[in-house]
């Protein structure tokens, strides 16, 4: 019954969860202010509005309510306090020291079904705690959760190519074994309909990888996939670096 999942990044946890699809509110604030000076708003005489400085950017939001409930028949969430599942959410939402001794949250993908892949941070979680048991368990969670988006670096990647398709037995006789790298293939949600979860399609894999979908090809050819409309979840691809395909394309 998971409808919804969020993908910590870099760590690749995945957390599922319950989503009523009518409580999804996305908001976008414009890159403008109030036009000042030093002393505080500009003298305006005229009729309208008070004159705006467009600064350019902005911020996109996202609020969402999602439900947590362990006593559902049919959910894969098996716990008996809902606050175990929830809990992974509350900790976006603090600070993580960096390397480097600065200070900033986790990113959270939420991916729902094939439409929709939003990065962001959590900027605040709330939740409403319900069905205790009799040692004082909750067992269901509405909880409302607001993620700001971030630049996502991988849909913004240069492509490797210059648009010709690649001779995947030249690629192949070019690559040495360092010049690949190991990656597990994530795995979508199950179909309302009992479908079971399938994988990332090639084509996503090829335009986060590489910045060309047309690359699946490549990819189905190095990994010896015959049907890449059917790849199951946690499939180990072996892909080459996109600096080692630069240098033998």
């Amino acid at each position: 019954m998971e409808r919804v999942a969020f993908l910590i990044e870099p760590s690749g946890e995945r957390i599922g969860c319950l989503l009523n699809p009518e409580t999804l509110v996305l908001r976008r604030e414009a890159g403008l202010r109030p036009r000042r000076a030093l002393g505080g708003s500009l003298p305006w005489g005229g009729p309208g509005d008070d004159p705006l400085l467009f600064t350019g950017g902005g911020t996109t939001e996202m609020t969402l309510d999602l439900l947590f409930d362990v006593s559902l028949s049919g959910s894969t969430l098996e716990t008996e306090d809902v606050r175990e599942l929830t809990e992974p959410l509350w900790r976006l939402a603090e600070n993580g020291l960096r390397e480097d001794g600065g200070m900033r949250p986790s990113l959270a993908r939420m991916v729902w079904g094939k439409r929709l892949n939003f990065l962001g941070v959590v900027a605040a979680v709330a939740e409403r705690l319900e069905h205790f048991t009799a040692t004082g368990a909750p067992r269901r969670s509405w909880l409302r959760l607001r993620l700001v988006r971030v630049e996502d670096e991988t849909g913004t990647r240069e492509p490797v190519t210059g648009g010709e398709p690649p001779d995947a037995d030249a690629v192949a006789a070019a690559l040495t074994p360092e010049d690949y790298e190991a990656h597990t293939v994530l795995g979508a949600q199950a179909g309302e309909d009992g479908t079971p979860a399938s994988g990332q399609r090639l084509d996503e894999i090829a335009h986060q990888r590489y910045g060309d979908p047309s690359m699946w090809r490549l990819i189905a050819a190095l990994n010896g996939i015959d049907d890449p409309s059917h790849i199951p979840p946690g499939q180990v691809l072996r892909l080459p670096t996109p600096e080692a395909l630069r240098r033998v394309m």
